[in-house]
């Protein structure tokens, strides 16, 4: 299962991957997307040895390419969706991932290719990475593997959710907080993140008399951030640059809150060169919370979404500024019946994930022992963050994420029947949320609109790491 040391890797990877200098030839398909992919992603996600660890997720990489697989933007089809020169129709979901991402990534592939859809995106955010302890190099491992396994034709879009600025360490130190943010983007697309949406929603003021003063400062850094990414983008790649202006959980967004943003947001990006090309969605807050409101007895409370303000912004969105449309935080724990009316709403994505930690959790397919014992290392852990009056069923709800990296050898260990039951019931939820969200069928559209760049190996380097703290917002 887990490889011992580099020797061991090498010996598994004869007569089926050759290595050949910075790539890696293929020599037996059919043994590589059997056992072999299965073998890598785990150890790419779990190997306690560094140096196999990062040699499996080389390896991945590498052999995704030498089989036709490269990670893209989906920058070109929202930005033809906006114009008009694709048809649309469809709300494209942005999957977080926290755990058992090879396998969901799988499942996700294989629904994608029965319906024939092309538009969805693997996602994770910048407090995800912390406490899941997926870095950017192993997560995209895991997409790239599962796409492997399941002899995916056609981009894959990885994505940076929540790029936040924290609103705190910004106004202690403005340069340090973005310079940290900016370690993030380069090592993210370093690893094939070629979707980024920056979150500096947080440095909204809404105590400033107009609209434009309370969004300047947003909309200055998010222009910051996309000179940035611009800069460091591959030859031929445009990153795909969403912007944010309502903080999720917190006051609904408006049209005149959109125009004020672009106005400003326009202003400070012109100043990086007047042909420099700007974000191509746009994040709002329409009712939602991340993970939804959790009820004393473990239930979620249900919550009115404003598709009238979502409607209203994506046409202004696409109308007036040419861009895909907006963007819906916070909804996978929504009702099925929301799912369509993201569609006819014309939102252009919806960020999908506590549902599916939910699921691995819940539907009695986790083992146990496992499950109680990271209830108490949460006890244990996370007991600052218990607040008072808070029963056990809302204090695990709202922590058992950060459960998911500290045990993630053992959640990705569990025996296989455990797996196939969580799997199954995985199948269906993806179909459910895939047939709602209208996107089969849209495989061509998708692959006339969005290139795919071979990208040279060195074109982004990553240089430094980001600590990433465990209580930032995130999905």
């Amino acid at each position: 299962m887990f490889f011992r040391d580099l020797s061991d890797l090498e010996k598994a990877i004869e007569g089926i991957l050759e290595v050949e200098g910075d790539d890696v030839k293929v020599t037996n398909a059919a043994e590589l997307r059997g056992s072999l992919v299965d073998r890598l992603a785990l150890n790419a996600a779990a190997n306690d040895e560094p140096l196999v660890k990062a040699r499996c997720q080389w390896l991945i990489r590498r052999a995704a390419r030498a089989v036709g697989i490269e990670p893209a933007s989906i920058h070109d089809l929202y930005i033809a969706v906006g114009r008009g020169e694709a048809k649309g129709g469809y709300t494209v979901p942005a999957i977080n991932l926290r755990t058992l991402t090879y396998e969901t990534a799988r499942v996700i592939f294989r629904e994608a290719l029965r319906i024939n859809a092309g538009s969805f995106i693997f996602e994770i955010a910048k407090s995800e990475m912390g406490y899941t302890m997926q870095r950017p190099a192993e997560y995209a491992s895991q997409i790239l593997a599962a796409a492997i396994r399941e002899l995916w034709k056609g981009p894959v879009f990885i994505q940076a959710d929540h790029a936040q600025i924290n609103a705190s360490n910004y106004k202690a130190d403005p340069a340090k907080e973005k310079a940290g943010l900016k370690t993030l983007i380069r090592e993210a697309m370093a690893a094939g993140f070629y979707n980024i949406d920056i979150d500096s929603s947080t440095l909204v003021d809404l105590s400033l008399p107009t609209l434009e003063e309370q969004q300047r400062e947003n909309a200055r850094v998010c222009a910051d951030m996309t000179a940035f990414i611009r800069e460091l983008e591959p030859r031929g790649v445009t990153v795909s640059v969403g912007g944010e202006i309502g903080e999720v959980g917190q006051k609904n967004s408006t049209p005149e809150e959109f125009h004020a943003f672009m106005k400003e947001y326009k202003e400070a990006l012109s100043a990086y060169g007047s042909d420099l090309i700007g974000i191509s969605k746009i994040s709002i807050q329409t009712g939602t919370s991340h993970g939804g409101t959790v009820l004393p007895d473990g239930s979620i409370a249900e919550v009115a979404i404003d598709f009238d303000a979502m409607k209203a912004i994506s046409e202004i969105a696409r109308k007036e500024y040419g861009l895909g449309g907006a963007v819906q935080h916070g909804a996978s724990t929504l009702p099925e019946e929301a799912f369509s009316k993201f569609v006819e709403a014309t939102a252009i994505e919806v960020h999908l994930a506590t549902a599916f930690q939910n699921l691995v959790y819940d539907c009695g397919a986790m083992p146990e022992d496992l499950k109680k014992r990271i209830y108490a290392w949460l006890d244990e852990n996370c007991a600052g963050e218990r607040k008072e009056g808070q029963t056990d069923e809302q204090f695990y709800y709202k922590t058992r994420k950060k459960g998911l990296g500290p045990f993630k050898r053992e959640i990705l260990t569990m025996p296989r029947e455990n797996l196939e039951r969580i799997i199954a019931d995985f199948e269906k939820k993806f179909a459910l949320i895939f047939e709602k969200l209208n996107i089969a069928g849209n495989l061509p559209e998708t692959k006339n609109a969005v290139k795919i760049v071979r990208v040279p190996w060195d074109a982004v380097r990553e240089e430094g790491k980001l600590e990433i703290g465990m209580n930032e917002q995130g999905e």
